[in-house]
């Protein structure tokens, strides 16, 4: 039966283009449509069913985990039509689960609006690019689309460090090789180290969680390669300060030094819902030019933001800036806008200003920043 079940709750996923389901224990299944849930119309699901669903596709090693841990993730393939990354926990002494959908196909990083600079960043021969946002604010596949990019185009080694895999690459110009955090290596931190002697041009870090993974990544990213990393940061600015922070205060000066010297590049990313339907993301580009590695390097983070807000020549620009151009190219609404904005009060006079001078020119509007 749970079997039935969960082909036909992929299928209706896949169809509908919904990103993820949502499975627990008093209600029907929910599907996260653009951003918004919605439950389906079926039966209730009750302790039984959840486990049934949940047997039917967690591996034995990720039932084991989530009977001695609480909670497993893994991804897995529903036939070639998509993969899902799935969470499975216990709540109130239940099973529930969430599946995220990862789509088959890689969009080129122009469709999905990624910053022209990143596409020249990523094929320098070292340093480090974090790509940050919120849960669901769709990392996975900017930085999906990105490698891709790189395979197409050069001959590099790219070694992904992920937990669990999401996109699949297959080798192109480059060779890729990919490695499952718990199935292939014990930890993120052990695995970049391992990477470095595996030859590679480009580590991807699927997620800097601890101390030892950060800085292992900016280790790598100093001696001669090309680091992806994410985060959970909302801005570039917070990026940075969460990066020297995760370090005890003997050692932050240090740290200053080294990322001021590796780190090229920060894209905070968010996702709205599209007028339309459908999402489209927002971002906040950060370039690490000398002045920028000044700031990091002499404590004075603070003044990222009017760095960013400067540097229009250099591709750099702030979130609401961003955010307040969807809204002026009608891609999104108002409301949604400023839900996400990082200044929702300084952006709300921008738009209600706009509204009643009858829209800003948004050309020239972005030359006054670059000056």
């Amino acid at each position: 039966m749970a079997t039935v079940l969960i082909d036909k709750l992929l299928e209706a996923c896949v169809k509908q283009g919904a990103s993820d389901i949502h499975i627990t224990v008093g209600q029907p299944p929910v599907f996260r449509l653009h951003g918004r849930l919605r439950k389906l119309d079926t039966k209730v699901l009750d302790a039984e069913d959840t486990v049934g669903l949940m047997k039917s596709i967690a591996p034995e090693r990720c039932q084991r985990e989530l009977q001695e841990a609480g909670s497993s993730d893994f991804g897995f393939a529903y036939g070639d039509k998509a993969r899902f990354r799935v969470s499975i926990f216990k709540q109130r002494g239940n099973i529930a689960m969430v599946l995220r959908q990862i789509p088959n196909e890689m969009l080129p990083p122009e469709i999905l609006g990624v910053p022209d600079v990143f596409l020249k960043l990523c094929m320098r021969p070292r340093g480090l690019i974090l790509v940050t946002g919120p849960t669901g604010s769709g990392k996975s596949t900017t930085l999906a689309s990105l490698i891709n990019y790189i395979n197409e185009r050069v001959d590099h080694h790219i070694i992904t460090i992920e937990d669990p895999i999401e996109f699949y690459h297959h080798h192109k110009k480059s060779t890729v090789n990919q490695r499952e955090v718990h199935v292939d290596v014990h930890s993120f931190a052990e695995a970049i180290r391992r990477a470095l002697r595996q030859d590679p041009d480009v580590i991807l870090v699927g997620e800097m969680r601890d101390l030892e993974t950060i800085e292992s990544a900016i280790t790598a990213a100093e001696t001669g390669h090309i680091v992806f990393g994410t985060l959970h940061t909302n801005s570039a600015q917070g990026t940075v300060n969460r990066i020297i922070d995760a370090f005890p205060g003997n050692l932050q000066d240090q740290i200053r030094t080294q990322l001021s010297t590796s780190l090229i590049g920060v894209l905070a990313q968010t996702l709205l819902p599209r007028i339309g339907g459908g999402r489209v993301a927002g971002y906040e580009s950060l370039v690490v030019t000398p002045g920028v590695a000044n700031l990091i390097r002499e404590n004075k983070t603070f003044r990222i933001n009017s760095a960013i807000q400067t540097g229009g020549k250099f591709g750099m620009f702030l979130m609401d800036d961003c955010l307040f151009k969807l809204w002026a190219e009608e891609k999104v609404e108002a409301d949604d806008v400023l839900a996400k904005a990082q200044d929702p009060d300084a952006l709300a006079r921008k738009i209600a200003s706009a509204r009643r001078g009858g829209m800003l020119d948004l050309d020239n509007n972005n030359e006054d920043e670059d000056e």
